[in-house]
């Protein structure tokens, strides 16, 4: 048994008061009880009267389309005679869901199997929680079929540890067709036909850009803002090696004025709603886009609408070549072993070829094989597989989606960008300045290696 092995047995010791402080040094309450809405929840796909294991299953998948990609999981495991127990926690980009994991783990009642984004997975790992997957990568032929920044992402000081199911593109416009046509638009492809589209919508009665005041929502908006200023190597200076001179660049600054700018082109003022709602307001032509990632597709196929169709989807202005991605991942508890078995057969199954194709679908994403069954793919996959499959030059981590960055740098950037974009008395000046600060001290205290 190696080291990291030996290490997780007893996750409800010391290990996991170690794990809470590293990976959010700001918890320190005790954990409460999970609200009724919060709780368990048998989905449509599960098993009842199974007599085989079982495996809690703790994510944040729970919009229509989202739980349509769970169901193939579920059903795949079903047939395997192991029960896929639901632990679906309401919330976007798993904020709810990464609190009630901490107080699991400290609790001493982590899931088997958890939904993990980026690079937070390596910090569960480095405690040795993680159960390794490396014979069933190795089985399955992993580092082959996967894309590289992928396979990156998975390993953990030569261990792999946790299982890849999607990769999402998050600089997408969509856009209501039947809105366009009737005005005789086409989607923007620079920031001026951008601004003349949204004239042209906004006269016509429409709201041009649908968007919600949540904090994540925002930052994801702004992240696509800062990829449309120069590409990925500027971006990566700012969100991943967090440099001081790039959060002083005027690039940034740019940028920021574009997302005050832009809330003059949406639905003021701008009210705290679920993406879910977001989408509503496109997919009802009240909205004649929204920026958002590809998941939002995934829910426009659930409610009955189709690509090209119903709706159109093309890349942000000015980030047409680029990627911006969050890559979909479950990561295993190791506790006892005793799930052992059970666990390395949903990490065979996330990577089985009809998962791969038929989960993506539903998620709205697409496949990690670097060469997958693109038949069932339509235009906006298409688009996004082709852009991923250029390579890691063409390609950005998310900072929202935990891909850049840690918890606690991705929680201070996305606090301060929500406090400006709701407060119109703070100036762009005044967050780049404090922006560059939190970016200063965090790498003084060693939070960015």
């Amino acid at each position: 048994m190696g080291e990291a092995k030996l290490r997780a047995v007893g996750v409800a010791g010391v290990a996991c008061v170690l794990a809470l402080a590293l990976l959010s040094p700001a918890f320190a309450a005790p954990p409460t009880p999970l609200a009724p809405s919060a709780m368990p929840a048998a989905s449509a796909g599960s098993v009842t009267g199974n007599t085989g294991p079982s495996l809690q299953v703790l994510h944040w998948w729970t919009s229509a389309g989202e739980r349509k990609a769970v169901g193939v999981l579920i059903n795949k495991l079903a047939e395997q005679n192991i029960q896929w127990r639901d632990f679906a926690i309401p919330g976007g980009a798993g904020i709810g869901a990464g609190k009630v994991l901490k107080s699991m783990v400290l609790a001493g009642h982590a899931p088997e199997v958890t939904q993990l984004n980026g690079v937070i997975f390596g910090e569960w790992a480095d405690l040795g929680l993680l159960l390794e997957l490396d014979t069933v990568a190795t089985q399955g032929n992993w580092q082959k079929l996967l894309f590289p920044t992928a396979w990156s992402l998975l390993n953990n000081h030569g261990h792999v540890v946790a299982a890849p199911l999607g990769i999402h593109r998050i600089n997408n416009l969509y856009y209501n067709i039947a809105v366009f046509n009737r005005l005789g638009l086409r989607p923007p492809r620079s920031w001026d036909e951008f601004e003349q589209v949204a004239a042209k919508l906004k006269q016509a009665g429409v709201t041009p850009l649908a968007q919600s005041s949540e904090s994540w929502q925002v930052a994801t908006l702004f992240e696509t803002l800062v990829l449309a200023e120069s590409g990925p190597a500027y971006y990566r200076e700012l969100f991943v090696d967090l440099s001081p001179r790039a959060f002083a660049d005027a690039r940034l600054l740019h940028a920021l004025k574009r997302l005050r700018n832009l809330k003059q082109v949406m639905q003021l003022p701008v009210r705290e709603r679920a993406w879910t709602e977001i989408a509503h307001q496109l997919a009802d032509g009240e909205a004649g886009m929204f920026i958002m990632g590809d998941w939002a597709k995934g829910d426009f196929n659930a409610w009955g609408l189709s690509a090209d169709q119903q709706f159109g989807c093309a890349a942000v202005p000015g980030t047409a070549d680029y990627h911006l991605y969050s890559i979909d991942t479950l990561a295993m508890f190791a506790d006892d072993y005793s799930h052992q078995p059970a666990q390395e057969v949903l990490a065979q199954i996330a990577m089985s070829p009809a998962v791969q194709s038929d989960y993506n679908k539903f998620k709205g994403a697409i496949p990690v094989w670097r060469s997958p069954d693109t038949s069932k793919m339509d235009s906006c996959s298409l688009n996004s597989w082709r852009t991923f499959s250029k390579g890691a030059a063409f390609q950005a981590p998310s900072l929202v989606h935990r891909m850049a960055t840690d918890e606690t740098t991705k929680d201070a950037i996305v606090a301060e960008l929500r406090r400006f974009f709701v407060d119109d008395q703070i100036s762009e000046a005044e967050v780049q300045r404090k922006l560059a600060s939190i970016a200063r001290a965090l790498s003084r205290t060693g939070k960015v290696e």
